[in-house]
């Protein structure tokens, strides 16, 4: 279900990179967080980091293991996955999904929408850092309220 909203900072969407992007760009369907508030002159963009199930080889200060407190549904029930920090984009909605989790017992369709914590979140900024060459920034976060 593509989103109409800009969706909260550390929700977790998937995001469609099958139509327009070429290799070495993503190029599949894949979970990403949501790493920018709304902005009011951006709209209908949201700023994302992607994320993966298998580990990076090798693992750069770009990269993060993160496990979640609920999971994520198949294809990506792994207990965790790996922030991809070299990885951001700016996508139109209409490349985002809503993350299913099946029908409740009324048939009624239920959606992953619990954000990652600000700890978590502030992990994700470190790594987009690293992977835009501004690692001296990351000494910012600690102090930083999200």
């Amino acid at each position: 279900m593509t989103i109409l909203y800009h969706p909260a900072k550390g929700t977790i969407l998937t995001c469609k990179f099958d139509r327009t992007f070429k290799e070495p760009e993503m190029v599949k369907r894949r979970p990403v967080i949501v790493i920018s508030p709304q902005i009011k002159s951006r709209r209908g963009l949201c700023t994302i980091v992607c994320c993966s199930t298998s580990r990076p080889e090798p693992v750069m200060p770009y990269h993060h293991e993160m496990t979640l407190l609920s999971p994520l549904p198949r294809p990506w029930t792994s207990p965790s996955f790996w922030i991809k920090g070299d990885m951001v984009y700016s996508v139109s909605y209409e490349r985002l999904d809503l993350i299913g989790l099946g029908k409740d017992e009324f048939g009624k369709r239920q959606y992953h929408m619990t954000p990652i914590s600000d700890d978590q979140l502030k992990q994700v900024y470190a790594c987009v850092l690293h992977g835009l060459g501004l690692s001296a920034l990351t000494k910012h976060l600690a102090e930083r309220k999200l």
